[in-house]
């Protein structure tokens, strides 16, 4: 008897909810975005051998689901989950290349709406996972980001983009009480289809 109380109650606030709605429920429209550019490594602490690798290139894909700005009177934000790849090269005979991959969550908000040039800014927590050529075993850090950008609408489904972003990843070490810490800067261009 209980238990069909509950069920009733259930279907009764169901009902009224779904009743009470304005406008018929839409699925958030989304957007892919792949993007590749140059990262500099500027400050870094405790690496492991003192490694040095300061300069490379890297990768990203991300899946974006639109939060906001779908009547087109607010500017649109984008919450999404990126996967990328790194590629630090060896800054001389003594050091060697790093390889890193990270997946997160980023939020994207577009400072303007409906033109063709449109600034963005960007924040995102990523785990990130760093390898160095020929050192068994990887580590396995966090990862905060800031990027602040441009998309440059077109008339077709492409918009292509630019960003500037400053990258704080931290790795911890085993019996060690300071942590790997690196600051770094990328320059990136892509498109969002």
């Amino acid at each position: 008897m209980i238990k069909r109380t509950y069920i009733l109650t259930f279907l009764f606030l169901l009902t009224m909810h779904l009743a009470a709605q304005d406008k018929p429920l839409a699925k958030a429209p989304k957007q892919y975005s792949f993007e590749f550019g140059y990262r500099n490594v500027f400050a870094q602490s405790n690496m492991l051998n003192n490694n040095k690798a300061t300069n490379g290139y890297g990768m990203l894909f991300d899946y974006a689901w639109q939060l906001s700005g779908f009547d087109g009177k607010k500017a649109k934000s984008f919450i999404t989950v990126p996967l990328g790849y790194t590629v630090l090269m060896a800054d001389n005979g003594f050091s060697k290349s790093v390889h890193m991959l990270n997946y997160g969550w980023t939020v994207r908000h577009e400072l303007s709406r409906n033109e063709k040039i449109v600034p963005f800014v960007g924040y995102g927590l990523l785990l990130n996972n760093m390898r160095i050529t020929d050192v068994e075993g990887s580590l396995f850090g966090h990862q905060t980001q800031f990027d602040l950008g441009v998309n440059f609408n077109t008339s077709t489904r492409l918009k292509y983009f630019a960003k500037i972003e400053y990258s704080y990843t931290s790795y911890p070490r085993f019996n060690e009480p300071e942590r790997i810490r690196l600051h770094y800067a990328d320059l990136r261009v892509g498109v969002r289809f």
